[in-house]
């Protein structure tokens, strides 16, 4: 049997390391992520006994456990860097890894918790588990640990890029992405694993407006700054149409007979109802409308470098998330037609189209469906989860890996909570501990199956 406190303590550990990323990686403090590295083959020394392991990109992981073929091999990923804090918004150190709570509501509060150190310590628990073992798997298992997720993803990339070179087409990759949820569609109570098939592409576009400048104290009639505010004004009124993509549609299709009436035949018939499901979902808050529409928010702002300076320029960040269909270039089109204003300048600094949509039929989706209902679900209670296709609405290192696999998911077996959910990127991040534990449940068995 798996000694669950002794794994519970290990997943403390690791979370105390403050492997914080920043875009500006000469703000990044290297001690936590070398520290977090080393860490590693003492607290699982059977699998450094088994697997090859080799660093990749300066601190990316990358694990080869030989299996009976070396074809179709199954790529674990995670990443272990996460994002800033601001320590006095949390109601515990962000990084104390404290257990609060009793029983089933005990819960580690951690930077990392669930995005992504959950999942990597659970992996590595779970191969650990394995290894001990005279399990050998039947194809060659890939662990892929990268160390920038949360910013550039040039440890995956690399990652890539090496298993391209060597010839690797993996049959099968798991990254983060969604997890096992309730009341997230309107109408559907049932447990629901939502297995990302795709990820939306993201873009970041720059506003900028410009003026001459001068004293404040005789501002002109339309400065910088209200052209500005005025094209951030347009495109918040009129945002991205809405539509169902192929992925929603299916998620829709696969959740049908779990709903009541009338919403199981609106479900059921979305030649017919699709265009009013897609105006309608909306309204029931950020999650729906991002399934239904590429999103816009305007999230960093300058202008004057003081407070009685006009700006002699103003500029917005706008950070865009494009919806399977759309792309760079007609995101890009959309958002000058909407400002409507040849003064405002509209520059793409980085941007990546959506994903490649994965199959949600055949085999490599049956061993994923086939580990979430022998890991996840609760047989005592009777309770049976739905594992459905979706659409993943943030980015993650699995983009990278569509280069070299055509079947690339995102989920992240935890059974969270709404507010378990807001809390990533935010203040007390937080995993009941025994969601994490059946966690590696997912993995062990994923892993067995593969």
């Amino acid at each position: 049997m798996p000694d669950n406190d002794a794994a519970v303590a290990r997943f403390r550990e690791l979370l105390q390391l403050p492997t914080v990323s920043h875009a500006d990686e000469t703000e990044i403090e290297w001690e936590p992520f070398d520290a977090f590295v080393a860490a590693l083959p003492r607290l699982y020394p059977r699998t450094h006994e088994r697997l090859e392991r080799e660093i990749v990109d300066g601190h990316s992981l990358l694990y080869r456990w030989p299996g009976a073929a070396a074809s179709d091999p199954l790529v674990l990923m995670a990443h272990y860097d996460v994002v800033p804090v601001v320590e006095e918004e949390w109601d515990r150190p962000p990084f104390a890894a404290e257990i609060v709570g009793d029983g089933v509501d005990a819960a580690i509060h951690a930077r990392g918790a669930i995005d992504d150190k959950g999942s990597l310590v659970a992996i590595l628990e779970a191969v650990e588990q394995l290894a001990g073992s005279d399990f050998r798997p039947a194809r060659d298992v890939y662990l892929s640990f990268g160390h920038n997720e949360e910013t550039a993803g040039g440890g995956a990339r690399a990652v890539v890029d090496l298993l391209r070179e060597r010839g690797v087409r993996p049959g099968l990759v798991i990254d983060e992405g969604g997890a096992v949820v309730e009341g997230v569609v309107p109408g559907v109570t049932v447990p629901t694993a939502m297995v990302g098939v795709a990820e939306r592409g993201v873009m970041t576009a720059l506003l900028t407006a410009r003026e001459g400048g001068g004293h404040a104290s005789t501002p002109p009639a339309f400065p910088a700054t209200a052209r500005l505010a005025r094209a951030i004004g347009r495109l918040h009124r009129h945002p991205f149409p809405v539509r169902i993509a192929p992925p929603v549609r299916a998620l829709f299709a696969t959740l049908a007979p779990h709903a009541p009436q009338p919403l199981r035949w609106v479900f059921g018939n979305l030649a017919l109802t699709g265009p009013l499901l897609a105006r309608v979902f909306p309204r029931f808050g950020p999650e729906m409308n991002a399934l239904v529409r590429t999103t816009a928010v305007a999230t960093e702002l300058s202008g004057a470098p003081g407070e009685n300076v006009l700006a002699t320029t103003a500029r917005a960040a706008v950070n865009i998330r494009l919806l399977t269909g759309d792309t760079v270039a007609s995101a890009t089109d959309y958002v000058r037609r909407v400002i409507a204003d040849p003064e405002v300048e509209v520059e793409v600094r980085h941007g990546s189209d959506p994903s490649p949509v994965s199959p949600w039929r055949g085999e490599p989706w049956r061993r994923v469906a086939g580990a979430v209902a022998s890991a996840l679900s609760d047989s005592s209670s009777g309770e049976n989860i739905v594992t459905t296709p979706y659409i993943q609405l943030g980015a993650s290192d699995s983009r990278w890996f569509t280069a070299i696999s055509a079947h690339v998911y995102r989920f992240t077996p935890f059974h969270l909570t709404r507010a378990e959910r807001d809390a990533l990127h935010s203040h007390n991040e937080r995993i009941r501990v025994q969601v994490w534990l059946r966690e590696i449940g997912f993995y062990r068995d994923l892993i067995a199956a593969s």
